[in-house]
């Protein structure tokens, strides 16, 4: 009972913070991460991790991902797709060949460096979506290179942190005896598998769930596709959160995909992904922020740049003029979840090391709450030089 009466009070705290966020226009995800600093280890010391919040937690991943793959619009990628692509490389590669030598100068190992560089390389643009509807853009040129490029964006950033994973995973003998080639092999095989699942079994799956007679046969159907990838993915050596996100790719193909978006929100944001984003806080340190203050400044202004700088240039180079590029680049600075899915993934698969990894999440926390801020700056400026 000592976990349930815990569960409930982490929940009320989260909605009443995240209320108080939205108020003052802050995301909500940064108050559920400051839950889990205030009432955990790092200040009040109240809860901890154990057993059944790490299962909470990792099923919060495995729906926030497949939620993401969900409302990915392949359409707008299809429409805008030179100048989504174009801005999606350019912004991965960018933070990987900036960020990775500025961890490296700091003292991080090569693979935590390059693993810092793919972590920044993630962007999340549901802070930016937000942004461009107050401001009537969601639909122009500019909103849809951006949501088409965070599309794009994601799934690169998905299959670079399979490879790490992957590679890690060899090297501490967690492969289960089988050659790293083998390990690839299956991994290839099961990313060709996911097309099989978008053009046909998922439709037949979900088509075939609308004869069955019981309660909300189409969601359990839904479930059943983002558990059984999930559980496909981590056996090829991947993350259940990789399956879980071509899962929802592959059900936001299908007729159904209002309808189990409206369903997977309840079910992931009543508990699973809210405890998902504490548990991200209640494994932060404080304790060593004096020391690593001059880190968390520096790679904080590197991470808004790579960003910024690499996404607005693919933007130029894609035939958009210099304020148009601006509002492009920083749209996709925010981090949030993906960058936040990305660390916690990588740090469970021990790419990280715990003494830094609450730097790192720091980091994306402040780079996160400055992204609007940059943004609501281009779009003023870009309707006064069309005013």
């Amino acid at each position: 009972m000592e976990f349930i009466a815990t569960l409930a009070g982490l929940l009320l705290a989260t909605q009443l913070v995240a209320h108080l966020c939205r108020r003052v226009e802050i995301p909500e995800v940064i108050g559920q991460i400051l839950v889990g600093i205030v009432a955990g280890p790092a200040l009040l010391n109240w809860v901890h991790l154990n057993s059944m919040m790490n299962e909470f937690q990792e099923i919060g991943v495995i729906i926030l991902m497949f939620i993401a793959g969900l409302e990915s619009d392949l359409s707008l990628l299809k429409k805008y797709l030179k100048p989504a692509v174009i801005v999606a490389i350019i912004g991965v590669i960018v933070p990987v060949i900036v960020m990775a030598p500025a961890s490296y100068f700091f003292g991080f190992t090569p693979l935590e460096s390059m693993f810092i560089g793919v972590i920044f390389s993630a962007t999340s643009v549901s802070i930016s979506v937000a942004v461009l509807r107050e401001f009537k853009r969601l639909d122009s040129r500019e909103g849809a290179t951006i949501l088409g490029a965070a599309v794009a964006d994601d799934i690169i950033g998905v299959i670079l942190l399979s490879i790490m994973i992957s590679v890690v995973n060899q090297a501490e003998g967690k492969t289960g005896g089988q050659p790293l080639w083998m390990i690839l092999l299956l991994q290839v095989l099961f990313f060709g598998g996911t097309y099989l699942v978008v053009k046909w079994l998922a439709p037949y799956l979900m088509h075939l769930s609308e004869r069955l007679l019981t309660v909300a046969s189409p969601s359990v159907m839904a479930m059943i596709i983002c558990l059984g990838m999930a559980a496909i993915a981590d056996y090829v050596g991947l993350s259940g959160a990789v399956g879980s996100f071509f899962a929802g790719i592959a059900v936001g193909s299908t007729h159904r995909k209002e309808t189990i978006n409206r369903s997977f929100i309840p079910i992931g944001y009543a508990m699973f992904i809210p405890l998902f984003f504490v548990s991200v806080g209640l494994n932060m340190r404080v304790d060593r922020l004096s020391e690593s203050i001059i880190f968390v400044i520096v790679m904080t202004i590197l991470a808004c740049l790579t960003k910024l700088v690499g996404c607005g240039a693919g933007a130029y180079i894609s035939g958009f003029d210099f304020n148009s590029s601006y509002v492009v680049g920083s749209g996709m600075i925010a981090r949030g979840e993906m960058a936040l899915i990305t660390a916690q993934i990588g740090y469970q698969a021990h790419l990280l090391s715990p003494m830094y990894y609450s730097d790192v999440i720091t980091v994306i926390i402040v780079a996160t709450v400055l992204a609007p801020f940059i943004l609501k700056h281009s779009l003023v400026k870009a309707r006064e030089i069309t005013a």
